[in-house]
């Protein structure tokens, strides 16, 4: 399980935008805008080309301003200079697709976002299920950033030992599909079962497992930031009859 400490989330809630594969290398951005382009017949359209890389420098500054953070803690989370940074957003420097992949994780933004890229006309979200320490994870949304969504399968049995309460910036909101969930939360100890749904503060410790007999399935709505969903369910005393 990762702690909050390292900057990353519990096993037991591994909701963190999605690693994109690219190649390795650090390609200039300019090669991959074009190759966007080409495939639009833009591939000869230079000024255009120069608008997008013109642009990515003030939506970068935008991006981080409106997240309330400096050049010195972007720097920290990315490992990139605050000079090569400021040069970034002032349009000093061309960005490469290595630095615009560590900025866009950072912003909790799509690649596509700091470029500029077309919308698809395709409106489905298409995503591959990701498997994490035993769990999967499809996600629902084509957009990180903001409140997440994403549908969970969970084994049998997971996570194979008694499940260990840890905390992590975010809000959390599960409504189960199937199968029933055991969550720990607090001083909390309860199975969820189908149709059932509850939200909570994830700096409150929390745990999930998977009690059995069959897998369980979950849709999950987290916001990294502490966003909140709209619909809330926690243990309450029973009513009187």
């Amino acid at each position: 399980m990762t702690s909050a400490a390292s900057g990353g989330m519990p096993s037991c809630c591994l909701l963190r935008p999605l690693d994109v594969h690219h190649p390795t290398g650090p390609p200039q951005i300019a090669m991959f805008v074009a190759k966007g382009a080409k495939s639009a017949g833009m591939a000869d359209d230079s000024s255009a080309l120069t608008e997008v890389l013109e642009a990515v420098g003030p939506r970068l500054r935008a991006l981080r301003t409106q997240r309330g953070a400096t050049l010195a803690q972007l720097s920290a989370s990315t490992g990139i200079g605050i000079s090569t940074l400021s040069r970034l957003e002032t349009g000093q420097r061309t960005p490469t697709l290595e630095l615009l992949l560590l900025l866009a994780r950072a912003h909790q933004v799509p690649l596509d976002e700091l470029v500029d890229a077309p919308v698809t006309e395709d409106p489905r979200v298409l995503s591959r299920p990701v498997v994490r320490h035993g769990m999967t994870f499809l996600p629902l949304t084509r957009r990180p950033g903001g409140i997440q969504a994403h549908k969970m399968i969970i084994p049998v049995g997971w996570p194979g030992h008694e499940p260990r309460p840890q905390t992590h910036e975010g809000y959390d909101w599960f409504y189960v599909l199937n199968g029933r969930l055991r969550l720990l939360l607090g001083d909390h100890d309860m199975v969820l079962k189908p149709g059932e749904v509850v939200e909570f503060d994830t700096r409150t410790p929390h745990a999930l497992s998977n009690p059995g007999p069959q897998p369980t399935e979950v849709l999950s709505l987290l916001g990294p930031q502490g966003e909140r969903a709209h619909v809330r369910a926690r243990p309450t005393a029973q009513a009187p009859r």
